[in-house]
């Protein structure tokens, strides 16, 4: 399933905050919307996902304009997983994956044997069903992380939408939760995370779409369009790309998602 976005604009009153936003997201592929804050990442995904209206241009998925589509309708196409999750009540990791199912269900059912199968696949599929009795708010954040993951499969959506999944995550767990993310994309998902993380963006995605004012500065594969120029655009730094032959006992990424000889290290 594909994203195609053409001449992407939306504004704020007189604010325009996405100005000619153009790119296509395929499936398996993991593509990274990069770029510092504020640079209209957010209202990107609130467009795509159908929340904000009034935009001018297309977003096409799977080559249905969207435009006229209802909440349930985009639900079987698009999941969506935040940033964060703080839900009122300490729901159990189970409940809170089984909520995902509530697309496939009509409004005066409830989940049944079916749904429950697919959630405990979800939670063994991410190596979590141990966790399935302990409450939400009990786990660590990487944890969270892959329970929103799961929900989000649950959904049958092939299309993810993902707002910075590893961000307050250490190192281990930001790594976790990317391995997880680029084996679904290779499983045949369509997948669209925002990131902060250069590094991040160069050794895991398959394109990146760079931003800064609205606008997009780059689009396509990482090893083609990362610069050390295009990272000052970005974040006014200036780095140096040091190229690195990939060596596992040098390198603390797992060689298995890494499909590169070599990787940048950018270096200030």
């Amino acid at each position: 399933m594909s994203i195609d976005v053409s001449n992407l604009s939306f504004s704020y009153g007189e604010n325009q905050v996405l100005d000619q936003v153009s790119f296509t997201a395929q499936d398996n592929q993991l593509l990274s919307v990069l770029g510092p804050n504020g640079v209209g990442k957010t209202t990107l995904f609130r467009c795509i996902l159908g929340l904000l209206k009034g935009y001018k241009g297309q977003i096409l998925v799977d080559e249905i304009d969207i435009e006229g589509l209802g909440i349930a309708e985009m639900a079987k196409l698009i999941a969506y997983i935040p940033q964060f999750h703080y839900p009122s009540f300490n729901y159990s990791v189970f409940d809170m994956v089984l909520m995902g199912t509530s697309v496939h269900v009509s409004a005066i059912s409830t989940p049944g044997k079916k749904q429950k199968r697919h959630v405990e696949a979800a939670l063994k599929r991410l190596g979590i069903y141990h966790l399935k009795d302990r409450g939400f708010t009990k786990i660590s954040g990487g944890e969270r992380q892959l329970v929103l993951l799961a929900r989000a499969l649950v959904q049958q959506a092939k299309v993810l939408v993902m707002d910075e999944p590893t961000s307050n995550l250490d190192f281990g767990n930001q790594i976790r939760v990317l391995m997880e993310i680029k084996s679904l994309a290779r499983e045949g998902y369509t997948i669209i995370q925002s990131t902060h993380n250069p590094d991040q963006a160069f050794m895991f995605s398959d394109k990146v779409l760079a931003m800064k004012d609205g606008e997009v500065l780059a689009w396509g594969r990482p090893a083609d369009i990362f610069t050390e120029e295009l990272i000052y655009n970005l974040y006014g730094m200036e780095v140096k790309m040091e190229s690195l032959y990939y060596d596992q006992a040098r390198v603390s990424i797992p060689k298995g998602i890494v499909e590169k000889d070599s990787i940048y290290r950018f270096c200030s």
